[in-house]
């Protein structure tokens, strides 16, 4: 599964949401997208039988197919799905597929029932109890999944991995350029043992100490770090760095250092990269939030933070704006990346002609923005003043 690096976009971590299922009577729909593996007690039943941690429907007696709608998280380019069947031995569908939609806002179950919806994993037997994997070809980005079962049965969990691709129109101002939802994302990191650094960027605050980074404990002189490849390169006004529920396990210090590599698209920056400092090393307490300005106003597309000499971290922000140049190359990406009927919608939304923005949409991919309305290509919130 070599694309199960990327981001879980239907991640209830990641604000998630299963928001229609054609039934569920025997294990409720929102259990599909639940962090972390299924659970299993052989003696938890209840009056309609056995408990599963996952989704089950009932044995259909009649023609049809069961199915779950999944708004993600974050929308974006799916690289590859995990139909997990964990638990589920003798009630699981025998068959499944995938299909997607890209829409406007947020849409309710019956307007999504109308969307044109798009199959990125065809009908494909699968197996009970294990992780069954499909890799996806489609580039396009997508805001919401369907997963269809046939006939009917068990799923435990369902995991959408891929690249964030939010919509860069609400990307201006001053906003968080580490966080997984505006598409920074971690390029490296010293030590996964405990717990994946990605935690870091997950929205809201950590709720536990499982719900951060920790690494183990280092024993030979150095220290840990991670480096995090931000929504686009842009300057940084404030960083915290939070270490809620990390009591006797916090880093005791750290520091936030940042390049410019020209590219964010790159990946993680190449070894003669030029890094400066945006953070001095700082002592940390533990269970806290630390708010800090940075020393240096010169824009970054990549930011590393160091740990000394390792231990945990809930949350790290990066509070600042996206360059004007970095918010023009995000809108185009974005409408190149969506499909045709959205695309077409998202032009006629700024005010061009119906056929035009047809027209508009065949010519893709857009080199530049010189033919598309300036509403779509402002610049990212006003210039930075330090």
């Amino acid at each position: 599964m070599t694309f199960t690096h990327f981001p879980d976009l239907a991640s209830r971590a990641l604000a998630g949401s299963v928001v229609h299922a054609n039934d569920e009577l025997f294990a409720e729909r929102e259990n599909l997208i639940k962090p972390g593996p299924a659970a299993f007690s052989t003696e938890d039943f209840g009056h309609k039988g056995k408990v599963y941690d996952g989704w089950e429907t009932r044995r259909r007696r009649e023609p049809g197919n069961d199915y779950a709608i999944v708004r993600l998280g974050v929308p974006g380019v799916v690289r590859g799905v995990v139909i997990d069947t964990a638990w589920f031995k003798g009630n699981y569908p025998p068959y499944a597929s995938v299909e997607a939609a890209s829409v406007e806002g947020a849409p309710s179950p019956a307007e999504l029932e109308r969307a044109n919806w798009e199959t990125i994993v065809g009908k494909s037997a699968i197996r009970g109890d294990a992780e069954n994997a499909f890799e996806v070809e489609d580039r396009r980005r997508w805001t919401h999944v369907r997963l269809s079962i046939y006939p009917d049965g068990g799923v435990a969990r369902f995991r959408v991995h891929g690249e964030p691709v939010p919509d860069p129109r609400l990307l201006d101002g001053t906003i968080d350029l580490a966080a997984l939802e505006h598409g920074g994302n971690v390029v490296a990191c010293s030590d996964t043992f405990y717990s994946s650094p990605v935690q870091l960027l997950l929205p809201g605050r950590a709720r536990i100490m499982g719900d951060g980074w920790e690494n183990a404990r280092r024993r030979d002189g150095g220290n840990d770090h991670v480096t995090v490849r931000l929504a686009g390169r842009g300057r940084v006004r404030r960083v915290e760095i939070d270490t809620s529920y990390f009591v006797g396990n916090a880093a005791g210090w750290a520091s936030l250092t940042g390049t410019d590599a020209g590219s964010p698209d790159a990946g993680s920056p190449d070894a003669g990269a030029e890094w400066f400092e945006l953070i001095p090393k700082t002592r940390l307490q533990p269970d806290t939030r630390h708010f800090l300005r940075p020393v240096s106003a010169a824009p970054v597309t990549h930011v590393r933070l160091d740990v000394f000499p390792d231990g945990g971290l809930a949350r790290l922000r990066v509070h600042g704006e996206l360059d004007a140049d970095a918010h023009r190359a995000a809108v185009l990406r974005w409408l190149d990346l969506l499909p045709a009927g959205h695309a077409v919608e998202v032009l006629r939304g700024a005010g061009v002609p119906g056929r035009t923005a047809e027209e508009l949409v065949g010519r893709r991919p857009f080199a530049d923005g010189d033919v598309l309305p300036p509403a779509l290509l402002l610049p990212a919130g006003p210039p930075f003043r330090p």
